[in-house]
């Protein structure tokens, strides 16, 4: 399996344990192998530690060296978690390097959450997969909409659920053994939504406010990153810098946390949130969710996926009591099953994988994008990771060319890439907004 981020890594190895379950109840009836795509986002050991998902073996590559190294490996299953330019990038890279080969494994790949934006352009850089997973009957439905809308196959989309859902169903009467009687308030915070200092802002003030006039209740904001580390999208206002600004006056019943997101359900008594994926993870759970109407339902914040669901709220609302109630229709359309099978929702894809696995042959990998139908937009995404347009590593970029570089030379190159991280990650979260504010001016 291969990642390019924490919550893609989450998505990737709990989505490779549906396909391939271990039937033997033994460690050797199934391995899996793990591979962190080299980039900005590449997660750091904390982030691997809390999403608490391991594989037997991990290291980090570049894409011409997951190639080689699928290449020279005999994998069953091979699942891409990553952004669609990756993905697209690593089809055409395993399909020149499979050219020869007269087996070759399954490939799958799909969505780490909610697909609010980008539809056409991600699913698109998607095709070509064996299988492209949808996380619900209205992915599904949209996904197949998308491919046989350009013309292409869309047999590959399949629908299946959120591999991450799952924790004990909620129960109201535990919130009255807890610290805080009037139970726990939980606010997921997204690391690109809302964009900006001053709504960002004004959403952890409301939080710091609603503690404030229930005294009786905790209110916790979910972090998702460390400052310095990056989640999928890049996160230029972290919110632990932003609540230091409120300095020490702070009710007591108020606290920042990280911590995998299951485990900060387990004691949650209501999930608010902008749009993240966390308010399905809550409402599979029976847990009351709110998604916050207060900047607006719009499509660049990703709360208009959660029209008709009976969860858009505001913190007055909440400010004066209100728990909304999801309509049970949509839930079911979005691949939430409170009170469904949600175990049975991976049939059709472990069923479709195990098929293609004992296939004695499959055809070529074949993407919609190739040097004829996107001359002017393939080439470009397929360099970026170390590829010519037809799929051969770029000069310098394959296996062989990195196994003549030298002890020392490699040392250097790899504490350059380094300081170019960091100095990348204080560009996008100090010296960028300081830009931005002064261009406001």
């Amino acid at each position: 399996m291969l990642a390019d981020s924490d919550t893609r890594w989450k998505w990737g190895a709990l989505t490779a344990h549906r396909l391939v379950p271990d039937e033997s109840g033994s460690a050797s009836g199934r391995r899996l192998d793990g591979f962190l795509l080299r980039g900005r986002a590449t997660p750091t050991a904390r982030q691997l530690t809390e999403v608490g998902v391991r594989a037997d073996a991990m290291r980090e590559v570049t894409g011409v060296e997951f190639a080689r190294a699928v290449d020279r490996e005999r994998y069953d299953v091979i699942v891409l978690s990553l952004v669609g330019g990756a993905v697209q990038a690593m089809l055409h890279g395993l399909r020149h390097a499979w050219q020869a080969d007269e087996r070759r494994p399954v490939v799958v790949t799909g969505y780490v959450g909610v697909v609010y934006e980008k539809l056409a352009d991600g699913l698109l850089l998607r095709h070509g997969a064996d299988v492209v997973l949808a996380n619900s009957r209205h992915d599904a439905d949209r996904f197949r909409d998308v491919y046989t809308g350009v013309g292409a196959d869309g047999n590959s989309v399949v629908e299946c659920a959120l591999p991450f859902l799952g924790g004990d169903r909620y129960d109201p009467k535990a919130r009255l053994a807890r610290k805080y009687p009037g139970g726990t308030v939980v606010f997921a915070v997204q690391p690109s939504v809302p964009d900006n200092r001053a709504d960002r802002t004004y959403l952890l003030r409301r939080a710091v406010e609603h503690a404030r006039r229930h005294p009786d209740r905790e209110v916790v904001v979910k972090l998702r990153s460390k400052p310095g580390e990056h989640t999928t999208h890049i996160e230029e206002l972290p919110y632990q810098k932003l609540i230091a600004k409120f300095g020490d006056d702070l009710p007591a019943n108020f606290r920042l946390a990280y911590g995998n997101m299951g485990e900060v359900l387990d004691t949650a008594d209501l999930l608010v949130t902008v749009s993240s994926t966390a308010a399905l993870e809550s409402l599979h759970r029976s847990i009351p969710t709110a998604v916050l109407t207060d900047l607006g339902v719009r499509e660049t914040l990703g709360n208009h996926h959660f029209l008709g669901s009976g969860c858009l709220a505001s913190w007055d609302q909440l400010d004066a009591g209100h728990l909304p109630e999801p309509n049970a229709e949509w839930l079911g359309r979005q691949g939430v099953a409170a009170d469904g099978p949600y175990e049975t929702w991976f049939d059709a894809a472990r069923d479709r994988v195990a098929e293609l696995a004992a296939a004695p042959t499959l055809p070529p990998l074949a993407p919609f994008y190739t040097p004829t139908t996107a001359p002017g937009y393939l080439p470009g995404r397929l360099a970026r990771y170390g590829f010519e347009p037809d799929g051969s590593p770029r000069p310098g970029a394959s296996a062989e060319d990195e196994a003549q570089v030298s002890a020392l030379r490699r040392v250097v190159r790899n504490t350059m890439r380094e300081a170019a991280r960091g100095a990348y990650r204080h560009g996008v979260q100090r010296v960028a907004p300081v830009i931005r504010r002064m261009g406001e001016l």
